[in-house]
């Protein structure tokens, strides 16, 4: 396998660590290697992907520290329980949100935003001004209006997103940039002919979170969140039934 990149060899180093990363990193998770089972020895990698070992070793060191794989002197390097990766990783995220069938890690992740997002919008309920209300209301606009598939997950992805900044928890707000990273994913994936049928329901659902922060009702934006959640994760699911 022969690589083409412009920049220095830095940054073809750079690139073609990402590459391994990335491939090594969907292996895992896909299952093909699984746990306590030992990956390809170094040389063996480097032939896989015509890379180096210096690249091999720097890939390693990145799926170490995402907690996919332990290495161990005179042993190998084995892939370690699902329990012990990193799930707040974003690579991590999204090699999961790529596998054929990822509903179990779906089930995860709403799991996880019914746990935290509606929590925030009643907190953003709390703190919100007119300016906030405004860029919220502006977001629901944006997601009926949208023409295309990516503009609506980019306005979805931002309203979510601003509603977990609005709650001035600086947790929160990390914790929603990578949850949303996998939600855009997920969208983008979704079928075609969905789209423009529901684009304007999820945009209106979206309307009554946002008004219900403008007004300060903490109750009324918990409740609107949590029905958004599911709703998407039943659209998730009747999909994943019908495939």
């Amino acid at each position: 396998m022969s690589f083409i990149h412009s920049g220095s060899s830095v940054d073809k180093a750079s690139n073609h660590t990402t590459f391994v990363v990335n491939q090594l990193g969907r292996s895992i998770v896909s299952g093909e290697y699984p746990a306590r089972t030992m990956i390809p020895l170094d040389p063996d990698i480097c032939e896989m992907f015509g890379v180096s070992r210096t690249v091999v070793r720097e890939a390693k060191k990145t799926l170490i520290a995402k907690g996919l794989i332990q290495s161990k002197a005179k042993v190998g390097t084995h892939v370690r329980s699902p329990n012990d990766w990193n799930m707040f990783d974003e690579d991590v995220l999204l090699w999961h949100a790529s596998q054929k069938n990822p509903s179990e890690f779906y089930e995860e992740l709403f799991e996880i935003r019914l746990i935290f997002e509606p929590a925030a919008a009643a907190k953003a309920a709390t703190l919100t001004n007119s300016i906030d209300s405004a860029h919220l209301a502006q977001l629901c606009d944006d997601m009926e209006n949208a023409t295309d598939r990516a503009s609506f997950a980019v306005a979805d992805y931002e309203f979510h997103k601003q509603i977990l900044k609005l709650s001035q928890n600086r947790f929160l707000h990390s914790l929603g940039d990578i949850v949303q990273t996998a939600l855009y994913s997920l969208f983008m994936t979704e079928a075609d002919d969905a789209f423009p049928d529901s684009k304007t329901d999820v945009a209106l659902q979206h309307r009554k979170i946002a008004t219900a922060i403008t007004s300060g009702d903490a109750m009324v934006a918990k409740k609107a969140m949590t029905d958004v959640i599911n709703e998407s994760f039943n659209r998730t699911r009747l999909r994943a039934q019908t495939v």
